[in-house]
């Protein structure tokens, strides 16, 4: 083999001596490490220059072609620098056969005359990995015996082919971030505007103008594709053959517009001027005209991109997708740079390009046409946002029973959404790249820590299209373009219809911890109603304001109203939901900090739920008028009302009466309010089925119900003195009890504080009856029952007020009455009725 034979295939300089040896028995594998210099070292050197110097020794002589067809060639982005190849192999059946094989001998002899080093390799082997390894790798292994880097010795010519691995440089490993060619960029983009505004067309000119400020062979790079992506638009009406496509470089460049050929061209022309080996890379692309699902077979590529060389590395860009895109619908060009597809790293590449030569896909791996025809298609934003493809691992997916899934994986909190729309041939069919929210009902999309799941259900059979879109958590701006399935459906699920969620997602957002919500009680898979009640439950890290929303496809909204109730602590939210109706609710729920009145509500969950068992009937529902605060919580711990008997909002009894009791620490002056739907069975007001009792700092509120259903009880507290009287929280009272309660008496203003009715405890007497009375009220002189006569109560040593009291016939009211001194006048607490024959309760 000559020496131009071995530069050509192996693209390294030998500059040592290799000896090939052989071993009589072929019983194990072999492996070889070789350590080469620089190729300027071969080039400089006038023996190894010339094939005349090149002796070949072995007992069996190989011509050159053979040599050729032996030895694997290395594919674009070797680093020809410095190499380092580990030859390994096993035993062919053809050489077991021999008892002694005869090996070729490759000789090659420096002009210097140094010795050359001898390094044994197994003679079994036939088959072979040749890995190279760059300078910089080579370089770190200076600790290693001097003899390594001295000698070369290759194996026998594999009979079998031989498999290259290549330690590639990535996009990171030359640069960590666009911003350091801060300068370059401002640089060529001002020195653009300049060069176009004087009517400077020349490539020439243009290169050593915007690349002025370069340093490196990367800066000069960098500055000719911004200069691209700034200064030539494509052309869409020559694109769809409205106009002549411009052919030359000058004409482009004075016109500003060009296709595809027209950036890839201008880029190796440009990069010929700065010494950089460019080529123009022929294939298919996913870009405009590409139609989804199609087959590429027998199909004429459609796309030019550049492969430029650094550092001894091919590396990949396309200034046409960086300028921006077109939009189909309106037939023009969108100027956008993306940075993306500057030297973009194959792995990538490859989901939106496919070149004509398996060489230019630069991965260890190369994926056939039919591989790329399936592969999901992603957006450059899939990829500046750290997202990953969890599944399906094609574009193309059909439903299961109706159902398909996709899910997403990212490592920073983002923000997701999506849209299903009725198939449509061209993957880039003029639809908005961006989205605020979703129109769609026909999916439920959930997101956890650290990843996206799209339950996808369609509504008919056929074949749909699903794009998905995102946005880092933090940003305002819309959601964008990632990533395009197509969805076939054979047989629709049937099912519910699924309320509309133009909130983004299932279950707490990505923005609840931002917003003080922690945890929730339901995740974000569909929540199953039992009873038709259902209770969420939000863990907060700061006190917070809730609203809540209640959605059914057949719900009217002021029924929606009745069937929610919301409980306010400083760290928990509680919503109560009640579902009369079959089928799905979206649960929306809203937040803001507490204090914060002027900021407005945000939205932090949105909750899908399934009820379809029991329902709640219409008599069930919440009383209407309900507060956005109900039972115990924020506001009532402000106001310093405390120790609650009842922590819940909700209280049911089945007695028909209760006691609610707690503490009013700033003795503030309370009001109690006691409502429901409609009352038209009680013959007294509401006003007499609430009874309230305030000593030292504990308040009693005794309630005795009239009937079945549910009752509101809302309190009230007057925090300053002389104003109005604020809510302080309500209550939920269901009554199951079929007995009707008893009213109390009818209390009047001089009932305050300290006072305390033992008996009776109803305000309905029975006529002609002895009543035992017994109340205590601190601070008086006198306390009498007034009727048709007035019977005074004596004082007892426990400092309670007792008597008996006739209640007689025809009267119809009595009253308790104090005096606070000599004088005869009296004040009345309270009134008790007489039952009258004729009269029903």
């Amino acid at each position: 083999m000559s020496a131009e034979v071995a530069i050509q295939k192996f693209s390294f300089p030998f500059v040592r001596a290799a000896h090939l040896s052989q071993e009589n028995n072929v019983t194990r594998k072999g492996c070889i490490q070789v350590k080469t210099l620089e190729l300027r070292e071969l080039q400089d050197n006038p023996v190894l220059s010339n094939p005349s110097s090149v002796r070949v020794i072995g007992a069996q002589a190989h011509n050159e072609k053979q040599a050729q067809e032996s030895l694997p060639e290395l594919p674009p982005g070797q680093d020809v620098a410095a190499a380092q190849v580990l030859v390994c192999g096993e035993a062919s059946k053809s050489t077991v056969l021999s008892r002694q094989c005869v090996f070729e001998k490759l000789i090659v002899e420096s002009e210097d005359q140094r010795p050359a080093a001898k390094r044994q390799l197994s003679s079994e082997s036939a088959a072979r990995t040749i890995t190279v390894v760059k300078k910089s790798a080579v370089r770190k292994e200076a600790d290693e015996p001097r003899h390594l880097q001295q000698k070369a010795q290759l194996g026998q010519r594999p009979r079998a082919c031989a498999s290259v691995t290549v330690t590639r440089k990535h996009r990171k490993d030359l640069f960590t971030s666009s911003d350091v060619f801060h300068r370059v960029d401002s640089h060529a983009v001002r020195a653009g505007a300049e060069l176009k505004e004087k009517c400077v067309y020349n490539v020439k000119t243009i290169v050593q103008s915007i690349t002025k400020e370069a340093r490196t062979e990367l800066e000069k790079l960098r500055a000719i594709w911004v200069w691209l992506c700034h200064n030539i638009e494509y052309d869409v009406s020559g694109y769809l053959g409205h106009s002549e496509k411009l052919s030359s470089p000058e004409e482009v460049i004075a016109a500003g517009r060009g296709v595809c050929c027209s950036y890839s061209n201008l880029c190796t022309e440009m990069c010929r001027e700065v010494g950089i080996e460019c080529q123009e890379v022929p294939g298919h692309s996913k870009g405009i005209g590409y139609r989804q699902g199609q087959s590429l077979k027998h199909v004429k590529s459609d796309h030019l991109w550049n492969a430029v060389l650094l550092g001894g590395q091919w590396f990949l860009l396309d200034a046409c997708w960086g300028a921006g895109r077109v939009d189909m619908e309106h037939e023009s060009f969108v100027k956008r740079f993306d940075d993306f597809y500057f030297l973009t790293d194959p792995e990538e590449f490859i989901d939106s390009h496919f070149p004509d030569e398996e060489k230019w896909q630069l991965l260890g791996i190369p994926i056939s046409q039919e591989e790329f025809e399936r592969r999901v298609f992603k957006t450059s934003a899939f990829f500046s946002m750290g997202l990953r493809l969890i599944r399906p691992h094609h574009c193309h997916i059909v439903t299961d029973n109706g159902e398909a899934s996709v899910s997403l994986g990212f490592s920073k909190p983002t923000t997701f959404t999506y849209e299903i729309t009725q198939h449509q041939d061209l993957l880039h069919c003029g639809a908005s790249e961006q989205k605020e929210s979703i129109n769609s009902s026909f999916g439920i999309l959930t997101v956890s820590h650290r990843s996206m799941k799209l339950q996808l259900l369609p509504p008919a059979s056929g074949m749909y299209d699903v794009k998905v879109f995102a946005r880092p958590e933090a940003a305002a701006t819309p959601l964008v373009w990632v990533c395009s399935f197509t969805v076939e459906c054979p047989t629709p699920r049937a099912m519910e219809e699924i309320p509309e969620n133009p909130f983004l997602s299932w279950g707490l957002q990505p923005v609840a911890g931002s917003l003080g919500v922690t945890s929730s009680s339901q995740s974000s898979e569909v929540a199953e109603v039992d009873e038709g009640v259902f209770d969420l439950v939000l863990k907060t890290s700061r006190p917070l304001m809730m609203l809540c929303e209640l959605v059914h496809p057949e719900m009217d909204a002021a029924i929606a109203k009745r069937c929610l109730a919301t409980q306010i602590k400083p760290d928990t939210l509680t919503c109560h939901v009640l579902c009369p109706l079959h089928g799905f609710y979206r649960l929306s729920v809203f937040v803001r900090d507490y204090e914060k009145t002027e900021v407005k509500f945000q939205n932090t969950a949105n909750f899908l739920l399934h009820c379809r068992g029991k329902v709640v009937s219409p008599h069930e529902l919440f009383p209407p008028n309900l507060g956005s605060a109900c039972g115990p919580g924020t506001r009532t711990s402000e106001a310093g009302l405390s120790k609650f008997s009842h922590t819940t909002a909700v209280v049911v009894t089945q007695q028909g009466k209760c006691n609610i009791t707690f503490h009013n620490h700033r003795d503030l002056e309370l009001h109690t309010v006691l409502s429901k739907e409609e009352n038209k069975s009680a013959a007294f007001p509401l006003s007499r089925y609430l009874f309230c009792t305030y000593t030292d700092t504990k308040v009693t509120v005794s309630i005795s119900l009239p009937d079945t259903g549910v009752y509101r009880l809302g309190l009230y507290a007057r925090i300053t003195p002389g104003g109005d009287f604020n809510p302080m929280c309500d209550f939920i009272l269901r009554n199951i009890c079929d007995q009707p309660g008893i009213p109390f008496p009818c209390v009047y203003s001089a009932w305050s504080k300290g006072c305390v009715l033992f008996e009776p405890r109803v305000g309905l007497l029975e006529p002609a009856s002895w009543v035992r009375f017994r109340v205590r009220v601190p601070g008086i002189q006198r306390v009498s029952v007034v009727g048709e006569t007035r019977t005074d109560l004596k004082l007892n040593k426990s400092r309670i007020w007792e008597g008996d009291v006739f209640s007689g016939n025809a009267l119809q009211v009595l009253k308790l009455a104090v005096s606070l001194g000599d004088s005869s006048d009296m004040a009345v607490l309270m009134t008790f009725d007489i039952k009258q024959q004729d009269k029903e309760v």
